[in-house]
């Protein structure tokens, strides 16, 4: 009798990592590297700038991070998914959160976040250690109109 072989999914592999300064012009450094990494005519290059772009921001924005400190970005891959990671200092007052009031004028960038990804959470590293946002979006996007399966009949 032959055995069973269970494939396992391979390790996500980085792609692409960079610290960046706790400046709003590091959202657009963020994309422009991210770009480069993945390539402009990838399948789920929008998806994965959206998310890049809302993380980082978050991280700037609602960090306790000051003048001089760093947010690191890493991008990592496999066939299916890609992961993006965000390092900042944490916040000693909240963690991150999807916003409850739908039409605020400001504030959905995790609602976005979970909209576009497959997952995402959060990793705290301890006191003064920082915190890891991250989330995993789709390689290949599903269609948007997904065609409609042609009636058998027999």
């Amino acid at each position: 009798m032959g055995e069973i072989m269970e494939t396992a999914s391979p390790e996500p592999k980085v792609i692409g990592s960079i610290d960046l300064p706790s400046v709003r012009e590091s959202v657009s450094r963020a994309r422009s590297e991210v770009r480069k990494w993945l390539g402009v005519n990838h399948p789920a290059i929008d998806d994965v700038l959206l998310a890049v772009s809302e993380l980082v921001t978050n991280s700037i924005k609602h960090s306790d991070s000051k003048v001089g400190d760093f947010i690191g970005l890493t991008v990592a891959a496999t066939d299916e998914i890609i992961y993006v990671e965000v390092n900042d200092p944490g916040s000693m007052f909240s963690g991150p959160h999807v916003r409850k009031e739908m039409d605020a004028e400001d504030g959905r960038g995790l609602l976005i976040v979970r909209e576009i990804s497959l997952e995402w959470g959060t990793r705290e590293h301890g006191h003064g250690l920082g915190r890891t946002v991250w989330c995993a979006v789709r390689a290949t996007p599903l269609p948007e109109n997904p065609p409609i399966p042609k009636s058998v009949s027999g």
